[in-house]
């Protein structure tokens, strides 16, 4: 098994999509698989205080 000692990673936040009204999240599937196919790994997620998801957190490990 391979250590993340001394690795470097870098990050990216998107904030999910919404329908139409802003209101509702839209299915965000086509978006993740792409972000994964790049390398992205789906970390955290940040949410407002009253509900609902405000920013994605993505992580992936930068090459030497």
């Amino acid at each position: 098994m391979s250590s993340h000692q001394g690795a470097r990673w870098e990050y990216k936040a998107i904030e999910p999509p919404t329908e139409l009204t802003k209101r509702e999240s839209a299915n965000p599937e086509g978006r993740l698989n792409q972000l994964g196919a790049d390398g992205w790994r789906l970390v955290e997620t940040v949410s407002y205080d009253g509900g609902g998801t405000k920013f994605l957190l993505f992580e992936r490990r930068l090459e030497d």
